[in-house]
């Protein structure tokens, strides 16, 4: 049992909320979709007032969720085990502690996360951006980094180990922003345009599901959107970049890939559109057998339009993808050659427990899917 089930053991079971620390937190591609799918949707947060674009699990030793929203709140869902002595709470499944990071003077808005078992951070849009460590006693939150700048603006989070992590952001100057941590999120250095690749004229990303960085390993994959919409790869965990172009529909502000994914280190899928006209299915998927160094468009007029977020459902050989978005959920068998439309409940952004366990965010809720053949 390590150090981060024991601290929620001990902070849950005595008075409160207590204080522990969120130190929380090829194949053949060709077959058609014979396989279907159902999934079924509980629901464990609602509230009107509720948007959610950041979520994370923490698996060991036991699952929970956490989350950050767009007022600045930071909560985590505990099972019911953890608090099944509390007489208030038997009925429930779980147990939803929030706290408000925001101030009277500091409104945040969070879409972006980081979770190791030991630790957790979140990362503001907007300027001031700021780094916060998390933690479950508000008076241990704190900012680890900040920048300030007009443009400033990020969107996406993810660690390659317990030491090193990643968050990109819109260009303030021209380059995409990048900012690296190398001992454990303590400190953040953002590279200079010198270290990146030149970014085009509109070119930026999404905040939209947390989901514009793709990690294997040592590999990492940002993904752009905008007036151009390309792949930024790094093969050695971000000291150096090169960039390659994709085929997605891009050209506007609102175009171009909103979520990345790789299953290995050579496949993965990205999938956007425009927001704005959600049911075009035109080059909005497309997907890449060579570690993102070329792209093709695949269910090209079918399937789902705009989503904001696409996963590879674990264990599934790189076959079985879902994507979500406020149009609802989409499934495909065969790595997004085909696609079934599963529900029209819309979220944005989505992460997997297991293979057939995922939790979902959006607009006024968190909810458990689950998925069945």
């Amino acid at each position: 049992m390590n150090k981060l089930f024991l601290n929620l053991v001990i902070a849950f079971v005595s008075i409160g909320i207590g204080s522990f620390c969120l130190n929380i937190f090829n194949n053949n591609f060709d077959t058609l979709n014979t396989k279907r799918k159902t999934v079924s949707i509980e629901t464990l947060v609602e509230d009107s007032t509720l948007n959610v674009r950041a979520i994370d699990l923490v698996k060991k030793p036991q699952e929970f969720l956490v989350y950050l929203t767009s007022r600045g709140e930071f909560g985590v869902l505990l099972p019911k085990y953890f608090i099944e002595h509390v007489d208030s709470l038997s009925d429930l499944p779980f147990y939803n502690h929030k706290i408000n990071l925001s101030k009277d003077s500091l409104k945040l808005n969070f879409r972006a996360m980081a979770i190791r078992d030991e630790y957790g951070y979140g990362i503001t849009i907007g300027n001031p951006a700021m780094v916060y460590s998390l933690d479950a006693d508000l008076e241990k939150n704190k900012v680890v980094y900040q920048e300030n700048h007009p443009k400033v603006f990020y969107d996406s989070m993810d660690f390659w180990n317990d030491q090193e992590g990643i968050a990109i952001g819109d260009p303030t100057d021209d380059c995409m922003s990048v900012i690296i941590t190398r001992d454990g999120g303590n400190t953040w250095t953002k590279l200079s345009c010198e270290e990146l690749p030149k970014a085009k004229e509109g070119e930026a990303a999404f905040a939209a599901s947390d989901t514009n960085i793709a990690i294997v390993g040592d590999h990492t994959w940002v993904a752009t959107g905008g007036k151009a919409s390309r792949i930024i790869y790094s093969s050695d965990k971000g000291k150096t970049w090169e960039v390659f172009e994709t085929p997605i529909i891009q050209g506007k502000e609102t175009t171009g890939m909103y979520s990345v994914d790789f299953y290995d280190e050579k496949n993965g899928f990205a999938i956007g559109g425009d927001y704005t006209k959600p049911n075009a299915t035109i080059n909005n998927k497309i997907r890449t057998h060579d570690g993102g160094k070329t792209w093709q468009v695949v269910a090209n007029g079918i399937g789902p339009g705009y989503r904001s977020c696409v996963q590879y459902i674990p264990n599934s050989k790189g076959k079985e993808l879902v994507a979500i978005g406020f149009k609802g959920i989409d499934y495909s068998s065969d790595a997004g050659n085909s696609w079934q439309h599963l529900s029209d409940e819309g979220f944005y952004t989505i992460r997997f427990a297991n293979d057939s366990v995922a939790y979902a965010a959006g607009k006024g809720r968190i909810s458990k899917l689950t998925f069945r053949e």
